[in-house]
């Protein structure tokens, strides 16, 4: 509160003494002792505190909360000194303890170096270590060879006791084996500590493991094989019943359980495993030998059903075992396995599933018969590719209809048979030669046949610009080559073969569509006649046309199928991966695959994937990029070329309308110019031009037929335009027949390509122009106002009643109420006059300036 009120509040001049004696005594107890900083804040306290008289009846309130916050100020100030002696008290308890430790440390030091003295007779105690040390290291020594020998005598105990228990006892001889194995694998887990401290006591225990475990297989393998022939596997009338079969669980269970120790990862983390080649179980092994016999019997050798140009029919034989089988391994081998896992969960890993298993013991015998036969088939292209091709399709009936999981490991992809040969046999590069070989010889026969540069107009459907039949067979041999390589698991196969063999193909093809370009294009020009000695017809006519055309539908139909497969799964996928490696692989020396560099692949499939931002950003892009673009390039200058060629001979048609010098001279006035003759020079037009337009229509799907009558209907306005129409004048009479001659080329045009009305709508300009020149002389009297326009014989209209019959060009909107006289008069007036008079005309194409310039051609305004 203010200062003078405090002060009346001392001084007793407010009632409220009671008030005032406390007030004062606060104010007392709060200043004394306190710096002038304290004094203020407590100054600024009170004033905040006590604004008015009235504020003095809560003063009881804030002594007692002034009260209890200094009480729990000291309450806080106490515990706190509390904690600050406790911890000072253990802060010397600590202190103390570690001064005792230090100095019997001290003293248990100098007993050491005193007892070394006494020991060694030495008065140095560094002299006395190092005699003390050698004495130290053979008792080291001793105690290693002690625990050497022990382990090695355990060792052989467990190796003696497999032995003894193994004629009688086979499942104790197997759990001796089993801590055998895992003696040995401790031993080797502990070598890479240890810095190989025992390397011949580990190869001692490992090569008494080996032998063991020959031992204990050859034995159980025996008798597994006895009771086998006993239960008369692999015949269809299998003994599953009594003692055979109790023996036949009996020694698999024994036989996988001896085998485990081998198959289970050494550590816990299993995904840091190193892919591991899939493992045949012992049992199945024994189960597939006379399957394997058979296998030799029918398969090598003389015999009718072992053929070069078949290996279908080793491949479905095995097919036929899994599916003969499959009942026998799933009802009884598969508990047994599941059984084993039951022991041990790492086993899980191991043990997928039964039908797996027994396709890995049979992989090995098809893997022989493919490299006894692979040597012979290098020499033989369609065998080679045909051998090939039935191997893949092998791998995919495992993958897709088995479900073929190997062992161990069943988190890794099995990459099939065919990349083992393939790929770690080294045949890859011979069947990758083989097959370019074949596309290129199939290719040149293909290029090389006469029939295959005519046009096929049954070969695409409906709708579609029609090809050449080389054209399509090309297609038919790449689609081809890509069965062939479609079910390679290696993707740097895959790239290599994409752009070797089929990336290839097109661009010979593309090549040889760019010299026939190129040869038709020197055709063309007056030089190029004049050296190869063609005449302008031919170059210039259908033969030419013929030639674009081939060009055009065959880039055309080659660019959509490459556009086509670019959304095929399967090349959709190559280019996701393709993708992936590029942009984790960038730079200069950047790989994507095996011998793959990314500006090699770059160059050949899509210029996208030598920039990481552009792979992530884009959503474009195909395999197919950079060979798609040659062939739109190709196709773009081809139907160029084809305008070019139409252009010239409509020029070339039109050219005897133009040289008509009649069109002043006319004469005769008709209501309907439909009903007038088109003029005879139009013939040659309709002789030059119907004939190249219909084949163009035969040949082009609607699109590019669209977009190449569109440039040849313009290239005929403009020569109507600008070479007949503004060059000359017109009477009434020659104005029409003008119209009618353009109404006749447009019915030429649409007539010739079976498109009605299409001519029509490119030459709406010149139909505008015409429209304007043909003005009659007078408007029709239906659109007369009213006022009786004079007419002096010529004419030409009085010019009061002109002046006061002149037309409203706001409210007239039909093309025959406008006169000639009216138009000229409207139109050369302003620019605004002559916008609303084109406008009433129902014209939109021409500008005030062509509309003067175009009524100037009527000889009644020249006149």
């Amino acid at each position: 509160m203010p200062l003078c009120f405090y002060r009346e509040i001392r001084s007793g001049h407010n009632n409220k003494s009671g008030y005032a004696y406390q007030g004062k005594n606060m104010a007392a107890a709060t200043m004394n002792g306190l710096t002038a900083e304290s004094r203020g804040r407590v100054e600024d306290y009170l004033n905040d505190q006590f604004q008015n008289v009235a504020d003095l009846e809560n003063i009881d309130n804030l002594l007692a909360k002034v009260h209890e916050q200094q009480e729990l100020l000291r309450k806080q100030l106490d515990s706190a000194k509390k904690e600050n002696g406790e911890a000072e008290e253990e802060f010397e308890r600590e202190a103390s303890a570690l001064r005792e430790r230090a100095i019997k440390h001290e003293a248990e030091q100098a007993d050491i170096a005193r007892r070394l003295q006494t020991l060694t007779q030495s008065q140095v105690s560094d002299d006395a270590i190092r005699k003390f040390e050698e004495p130290m290291q053979k008792l080291r020594r001793i105690e290693i060879a002690e625990h050497y020998a022990m382990t090695l005598q355990g060792a052989e105990k467990l190796e003696e006791q497999a032995r003894k228990y193994l004629a009688d006892r086979p499942e104790e001889a197997v759990s001796a084996y089993q801590a055998l194995q895992h003696l040995v694998q401790s031993l080797e887990e502990a070598q890479p500590a240890a810095e190989g401290a025992a390397p011949h006591l580990l190869d001692r225990m490992v090569n008494s493991s080996k032998a063991l475990f020959e031992h204990i297989k050859q034995d159980l393998e025996t008798r597994l094989r006895k009771t086998l022939e006993t239960m008369k596997w692999p015949q269809e009338d299998l003994q599953l019943l009594g003692k055979p079969f109790e023996e036949w669980s009996r020694y698999t269970t024994q036989l996988l359980a001896l085998q485990e120790p081998n198959l289970l990862p050494h550590n816990s983390d299993v995904l840091t495993q190193t892919p591991q080649e899939p493992s045949i179980l012992l049992p199945l092994a024994v189960m597939v030998q006379p399957l394997a016999q058979r296998f030799r019997y029918h398969f090598y050798g003389d015999r009718p059903t072992n053929r070069l140009d078949k290996p279908e029919y080793f491949f479905r034989h095995t097919l036929d075992l899994l599916t003969q089988h499959n009942d026998f391994m799933s009802e009884y081998l598969q508990p047994i396995l599941d059984a084993r896992t039951q022991q041990d969960d790492r086993l899980e890993l191991v043990y997928t599933d039964a039908i797996s298993a027994f396709i890995t013991a049979l992989i090995p015998m098809v893997s022989a018969k493919c490299l006894s036969i692979l040597p012979h088939l290098t020499s033989q292209p369609q065998l080679m590719s045909h051998f090939v091709r039935e191997l893949m399709l092998f791998d995919t009936e495992l993958q897709h209809s088995w479900a073929y999981s190997p062992f161990p490991g069943p988190l890794s992809e099995w990459k099939g048979l065919t990349w083992d040969m393939l790929t770690k046999h080294g045949y890859f590069e011979p069947w990758l030669k083989l097959e370019q070989d074949f596309a290129v010889s199939r290719y040149q026969k293909i290029v090389d046949s006469q029939e295959s540069r005519d046009i096929d107009f049954d070969g695409v459907e409906a709708g579609r610009t029609n090809p050449t039949k080389g054209a399509i067979r090309v297609n038919d041999l790449l689609e081809t080559i890509t069965d062939r390589y479609r079910n390679l698991s290696s993707f740097s196969q895959k790239m290599k073969f994409l752009i070797d063999v089929q990336l290839a193909i097109f661009d010979r093809y593309h090549l040889l569509l760019s010299e026939y370009f190129q040869v038709y294009r020197s055709s063309a020009h007056t030089a190029g006649r004049l050296i190869s000695g063609q005449a302008a017809g031919q170059a210039l006519g259908l033969e030419g046309l013929g030639t674009l055309l081939k060009i055009f539908g065959s880039a055309e139909y080659l660019e959509r199928k490459m556009s086509d497969w670019s959304d095929d799964v399967f090349f959709l996928e190559l280019w996701e991966e393709l993708q992936d490696r590029a942009s984790t692989n960038t730079g200069i020396n950047g790989t994507v695959g095996r011998d793959l560099s990314v500006e090699e692949v770059a160059s050949k499939t899509s210029t996208t994937i030598k920039n990481a931002d552009e792979i992530l950003e884009s959503d474009g892009g195909a395999l197919f990029d950079e060979t798609t673009t040659a062939y739109r390039r190709l196709r773009e200058s081809s139907e160029a070329e084809i305008v070019r060629l139409l252009q010239i001979n409509a020029r070339n048609a039109i050219r005897p309308l133009q040289n008509m010098s009649v069109w002043a001279s006319l004469s005769g006035t008709t209501s309907d110019i439909t009903q007038m003759p088109p003029s005879s020079a139009l013939d040659s037009f309709n002789q030059a031009m119907t004939p190249l337009l219909e084949f163009l229509a035969k040949v082009l799907a609607p699109g590019p037929l669209r977009r190449v009558v569109k440039q040849t209907c313009h290239t005929v306005l403009e020569e109507i335009y600008d070479r007949l129409l503004m060059k000359n004048n017109f009477s009434a009479a020659g104005a029409n027949q003008l119209r009618r001659d353009v109404i006749a080329i447009c019915s030429t045009i649409d007539r010739a390509i079976g498109m009605s009305g299409e001519a029509q709508r490119h030459f709406t300009r010149l139909n505008d122009a015409l429209r304007l020149l043909s003005l009659p002389i007078k408007a029709s009297a239906r659109a007369n106002t009213g006022t009786d326009l004079g007419d002096d014989g010529w004419g030409f209209d009085d010019e009061d009643g002109a002046d006061n019959g002149a037309l409203d060009v706001e409210t007239s909107f039909d093309e025959d109420a406008w006169g000639l006289w009216q138009a000229e008069k409207a139109i050369f007036a302003d620019n605004a006059s002559a916008r609303k008079a084109l406008e009433s005309m129902g014209i939109s194409e021409l500008s005030e300036g062509d509309a003067r310039s175009i009524v100037k051609r009527r000889i009644e305004v020249n006149s």
